[in-house]
């Protein structure tokens, strides 16, 4: 045995503290990974408890914290009710008003450059996957056929079109926000041209 594994077996380190698992987000299944929550030890502001993770991502309400809500209060709708708020701007598309519900009260938002919203299809609300950039969008054609078909909707050239998508930057700006259908799985984007 080497000194350093010697000194462990006679006086062995705790172990660090695990963080408690956060709560399921269909329509955001990975919260962590697009910085809407963060890890912390400190209480929640709503419910009062240490869950180990706090929200981070923009809340519409006139009286909510800015920050310090836990996953598990933005879960439940504990923090929706209790302050009135949302977590989205707006939900695009024909969807019931239970999925409305579940998209803006019970599931993370997202930071982004405009009113972040977000996007429906099959009836069902689409799972954010995070930000992207021309180089991200490359391995998901039909996100990039989506958005050009925003495009021509502004009516905007085709030269323009390509121009924008290719100048798409997750990193930089402007950025596309990526979904990926909760049916049948096809992507959808739209992003922040400004």
């Amino acid at each position: 045995m080497t000194g350093q594994a010697l000194s462990l077996a006679i006086s062995p380190q705790p172990e660090p503290p695990r963080r408690p698992i956060l709560p399921q987000f269909p329509h955001h299944p990975n919260p962590a990974a697009t910085s809407s929550v963060t890890a912390s030890d400190g209480p929640c502001v709503c419910c009062g408890q240490e869950r180990g993770w706090v929200y981070t991502g923009p809340v519409y309400a006139a009286d909510a914290p800015d920050a310090g809500i836990c996953s598990y209060c933005t879960a439940f709708g504990t923090a929706a009710e209790r302050y009135d708020a949302c977590f989205a701007d707006t939900v695009e598309g024909d969807v019931s008003r239970d999925v409305v519900t579940e998209i803006l009260e019970r599931t993370p938002g997202f930071t982004a450059g405009q009113s972040p919203h977000r996007l429906t299809r099959c009836g069902y609300g689409a799972t954010f996957l995070g930000p992207a950039g021309a180089r991200e969008l490359k391995a998901h054609p039909d996100a990039v056929d989506h958005l050009r078909r925003q495009c021509a909707a502004w009516t905007w050239p085709p030269d323009q079109v390509e121009d924008s998508l290719g100048s798409l930057d997750k990193d930089g700006g402007p950025i596309a926000y990526l979904f990926r259908c909760r049916v049948c799985e096809t992507h959808l984007a739209y992003a922040d041209f400004t």
